[in-house]
């Protein structure tokens, strides 16, 4: 029997799930296998619905002091046959949250402390409380969607999953995050591996303008399974080649970070049509203010001409969301900063904007590389904020392949 786990998430789903992403990989890291990963609104019968067997792990990410926490407390309590007490650590914690917050405590702050019977609170110094709960129904961890969820993962959940995995057999995953290919793509490369059976299986899932390969070993001890698992992500790393850019929880905007401490290289960012995103993504990345120079957000057409020297006459004749406007964009910040890169998002996210030559999620993403500018044209599909997202992450990625020396 091999260690399972269920992922889900508890109220409105996020265009991107960072604490999602996070929990998958920490417990990847700890022996066992996200096999489903579900979203709920807060509505009682869909979350009891998606709650694991009872042989699984299953976490559940639902903001604590909102009706999503009283969901979970009153569902989980529903399912192991018990009733929700006050939890004299779980008020604790949440009275030192609100003293370091210098805010009063809620009036009805014991209703937040109760939690099923048996429960048992997870407490860290920068984030909400969590807390834990087995029995024969199943074994569950909630956590709350917060900035402090890396720190409750590495002190509290990923020692809990490693030990509750200890009773399920020996399990490994890896996953391989890749960009700039569809999954089509992958599966075509990668068709050897797929659907074999073995001790390490191999199957792909899209993402937000990515494709992660996910590789899964099984065997009798913890040292065939890791054997197993290397040799397979060796030949399934090379086959994906460039086009891999990182493993388990890494993102792409560390990948890149790194490069540019590697090189010791700075970068100024100049954005249209994202608003300010490339520049969020950066930012998040502890230690950016080493390689970030500057962001500059140039919407209208005048801010391009005046902030970033865009030439009048590429406007005239290209418009605003054209490669020379990316190019001279990219250049622009660049020599702002005197930065040795400068990257450039212009576009149309649409959705009311577009014309047939240049219709909604058309967007072009300008590079200036030391002596070297260019620019490329790209076309997303989807809503306002997924062609924001994919617009980034095109970016990133021709930032990274550029200082990967690729063309």
């Amino acid at each position: 029997m091999t260690a399972s786990a269920y992922l889900v998430t508890v109220g409105a789903m996020p265009s991107a799930d960072p604490d999602g992403a996070a929990v998958a990989s920490a417990l990847a890291s700890a022996g066992v296998t996200v096999v489903s990963r579900a979203f709920v609104e807060d509505d009682e019968s869909a979350l009891e619905r998606a709650l694991g067997p009872g042989d699984a792990l299953t976490v559940v990410l639902a903001g604590g002091g909102g009706s999503a926490g009283d969901i979970v407390r009153r569902v989980l309590a529903r399912v192991i046959g018990t009733r929700l007490v006050l939890n004299d650590r779980m008020l604790g914690a949440l009275e030192e949250w609100y003293r370091r917050h210098d805010r009063p405590l809620p009036r009805r702050a014991e209703r937040l402390g109760l939690l099923p019977q048996g429960a048992t609170a997870w407490v860290t110094t920068d984030g909400e409380a969590a807390w834990t709960l087995e029995s024969s129904r199943g074994t569950f961890a909630v956590l709350a969607r917060d900035t402090g969820v890396q720190t409750m993962l590495a002190q509290h959940l990923v020692p809990f999953a490693r030990a509750w995995a200890g009773g399920h057999g020996p399990a490994l995953a890896r996953t391989l995050r890749t960009v700039g290919l569809t999954p089509v793509e992958v599966e075509e490369r990668l068709v050897e591996w797929l659907g074999r059976e073995g001790e390490v299986t191999v199957s792909t899932i899209p993402a937000d303008g990515e494709v992660w390969v996910r590789l899964r070993a099984r065997a009798s001890t913890h040292a065939e399974a890791a054997g197993a698992l290397a040799k397979v992500e060796a030949a399934v790393g090379a086959a994906l080649g460039d086009d891999c850019y990182g493993r388990d929880g890494e993102v792409l905007e560390q990948v890149v970070g790194r490069m540019l401490l590697e090189r010791k290289l700075t970068l100024a960012v100049a954005e249209s049509c994202t608003g300010g995103l490339l520049g969020h993504r950066l930012t998040s990345v502890p230690g950016s203010s080493s390689y970030l120079e500057r962001g500059v957000l140039a919407y209208s057409t005048r801010a391009k001409e005046e902030m970033l020297g865009v030439p009048e006459s590429i406007l005239r004749s290209h418009g605003s969301a054209s490669a020379p406007c990316a190019e001279a964009m990219a250049r622009g910040v660049a020599g702002l900063a005197s930065a040795m890169c400068g990257l450039a998002i212009t576009g149309i996210a649409g959705p009311d904007e577009g014309t047939p030559k240049k219709p909604m999620g058309t967007v072009f993403v300008g590079l200036a590389l030391r002596e070297r500018a260019f620019a490329r044209r790209f076309l997303f599909s989807g809503d306002r904020a997924a062609v924001k997202w994919q617009s980034t992450q095109a970016a990133l990625d021709m930032l990274r392949r550029g200082l990967g020396g690729q063309p």
